[in-house]
C-alpha cells in the first residue's frame, strides 16, 4: 500500500515540476540551489508537501479505509512476508527523508535544518498512515512498521550528519513473477499492481560505494557501487510459508516460501560528474531504482546466476 502511495505522489511531483519549469522559463536557474533562505521557494515547497500530506490522508480515509473503519487497535505483523514489507517501510522512509531534505536544501535552508524538516515530515506522514491502519478492521497500528519507518529515517540522517553524503544508499527494483495469478487480489491483477504488491518480484538493495571511502586521487570510479539485495520466492501468503493452490484441472501446487540474498553491481547516478543542475536533479531521481546488472542469487543452499536481473 505504501509503495502505491509513493508511486502516485511521484507522478504528481513530476507534473508539478513540469508546470514550475514552464512558468519559470529558465531551467538552469530553477534547478540551482539557493545559498540563502528563499522564502518564496520554501513557502511553495511547504504548501505542496502539506497539500499532498492532507490530500493523501483524506483520500485514503475516504477510498481505502471507509469500508473497513473500526475501533483503534494494535496489530503485530512483524513476522509476515518474511520481512519484505519491513524493508519496504525502511526504503520508503529513507527515500522520502532524502527527497524532502533535498528539496528544502534547494529552497535555501542549511543542511542541518533541511535534515530536521525532512526527517520530521517523513516521520509525521508515515505515522499518519499507521494511525489510519490502526482504525482499519483489516490491519492495525503496527509498532514494527513504526520502528522500520524510524530506521529508514535514521539511515539517511546519520550519514548526512557524519559525511554530508550518502555512502550506503537504499534502492529498489521489481519484476513480474508467475505467482500473482494464484492470488491476484493480494499480489496484483495488472502489471502495475504486480510490480507494487508482489513481494516475490521485489528486491530491496543496500548499495555501498567504495569510491566514497577512497582518496580523491584514487582511480576507482565513484559512480560504481556494490549492491546487496534481499527478496523472497514462492511467498504467496503473509502468514504462511507453505501455501497450496488447487488448479482448475484439480492439480495441487505446493509453494514453499524462502528468503533470497543477492549480490550485484550498480550505477550511482549522483556520483556521475555532470555540471548542469537539471541533469543532477534527474540523476538524483533515477538513483532510487537499481539498474539491471548481472546478479548472483543465493536461495537456501542453492546458488543461481542471472545475466540480467531487475
Amino acid at each position: 500500500m505504501v509503495l502505491n502511495i509513493i508511486f502516485e505522489q511521484m507522478k504528481q511531483l513530476l507534473l508539478i515540476g513540469c508546470v514550475l519549469l514552464a512558468l519559470n522559463g529558465n531551467s538552469q536557474t530553477f534547478f540551482e540551489r539557493d545559498t540563502t533562505l528563499n522564502v518564496k521557494r520554501t513557502a511553495w515547497t511547504s504548501g505542496i508537501i502539506g497539500a499532498g500530506w492532507i490530500g493523501s490522508t483524506v483520500s485514503l480515509q475516504a477510498v481505502w479505509y471507509k469500508e473497513h473503519w473500526s475501533d483503534f487497535k494494535f496489530f503485530d505483523d512483524s513476522k509476515e512476508w518474511l520481512g519484505m514489507d519491513k524493508f519496504g517501510h525502511a526504503y520508503t522512509s529513507y527515500s522520502l527523508t532524502k527527497d524532502i531534505s533535498s528539496i528544502y536544501h534547494w529552497a535555501g535552508l542549511n543542511r542541518n535544518n533541511s535534515l530536521i524538516v525532512g526527517s520530521s515530515v517523513t516521520f509525521g506522514f508515515q505515522l499518519t498512515l499507521e494511525v489510519l491502519d490502526g482504525f482499519s478492521d483489516k490491519w492495525g497500528f503496527s509498532w514494527s512498521d513504526l520502528g522500520t519507518n524510524t530506521l529508514g529515517i535514521a539511515w539517511h540522517a546519520w550519514q548526512d550528519l557524519l559525511w554530508k553524503e550518502q555512502r550506503f544508499k537504499l534502492k529498489f527494483s521489481a519484476h513480474t513473477t508467475p505467482y500473482a495469478q494464484f492470488r491476484p487480489n493480494t499480489l496484483g491483477s495488472t502489471i502495475a499492481e504486480r510490480l507494487l504488491k508482489d513481494y516475490n518480484g521485489q528486491t530491496y538493495w543496500l548499495n555501498i560505494n567504495p569510491g566514497m571511502f577512497l582518496s580523491r586521487n584514487s582511480k576507482f570510479p565513484k559512480w560504481l557501487s556494490f549492491s546487496f539485495g534481499y527478496s523472497v520466492d514462492e511467498k504467496l501468503h503473509g502468514d504462511l510459508n507453505h501455501y497450496q493452490v488447487i488448479t482448475e484441472n484439480g492439480k495441487a501446487l505446493d509453494f514453499h516460501a524462502k528468503s533470497q540474498f543477492l549480490f550485484s553491481l550498480d550505477i550511482d547516478f549522483e556520483e556521475i560528474p555532470v555540471k548542469k543542475p537539471w541533469l543532477k536533479t534527474l540523476f538524483k531521481a533515477l538513483n532510487h531504482v537499481k539498474i539491471p546488472f548481472p546478479t548472483m542469487i543465493i536461495t537456501g543452499k542453492e546458488l543461481d546466476w542471472h545475466p540480467f536481473y531487475f
